[in-house]
């Protein structure tokens, strides 16, 4: 508890920031299960791989670790270790999120290069990319947790890579978006 969803927690708690982050953790964690693909939880450096989460992470769901540094760095290591077949990253903060969400990436990463899932404050709630994008992953000069998130992000691809986007969702990431989201009033 205090570790994540920081954002989450100035307006509502760290109690009530953690059990939101545990209900969407195991929520996702449902909806990204398919045997169309394979899914695995990446995990913060400072976690254990076999914590069991309070039972938000099944654990029969193979988990990696997420690598060191900023969101960024993260994701890219992330790309870059798991590009044998076209990779696709999700946030573990989208109470809409449906399998049809990530079916659709998938597919999306037949014809595109890169494809994106944008969140209504201006981020991303998806990023995804074929193998030959993936080992060049690099996501530098993006501000992260702002409004120009998924532009800057977009502005550090190759110009010739082709880039599609999915519908956009709503994430919760403050206490604005868990009242809107969730249907909780702050306390």
């Amino acid at each position: 508890m205090g570790v994540s969803k920081t954002r989450l927690a100035r307006g509502i708690g760290a109690a009530r920031a953690w059990r939101a982050k545990r209900t969407l953790d195991a929520y996702t964690c449902r909806v990204a299960r398919s045997d169309r693909w394979t899914t695995r939880l990446a995990v913060a450096p400072y976690r254990d791989l076999t914590s069991r989460f309070d039972g938000a992470w099944p654990m029969d769901l193979a988990r990696i670790r997420q690598g060191e540094g900023n969101l960024g760095d993260r994701m890219a290591a992330a790309l870059r270790n798991h590009c044998l077949a076209p990779v696709c990253i999700v946030g573990t903060d989208l109470p809409d999120l449906k399998k049809r969400d990530l079916a659709a990436a998938f597919t999306a990463l037949k014809r595109y290069d890169v494809v994106f899932g944008p969140a209504t404050d201006g981020g991303f709630w998806l990023i995804g990319m074929r193998p030959r994008c993936a080992r060049r992953a690099a996501l530098r000069n993006v501000r992260w947790s702002s409004p120009s998130t998924l532009a800057d992000t977009l502005a550090a691809l190759p110009k010739n890579w082709r880039v599609t986007m999915l519908r956009e969702m709503e994430d919760v990431d403050d206490a604005a978006s868990f009242r809107r989201r969730l249907g909780k009033p702050a306390a």
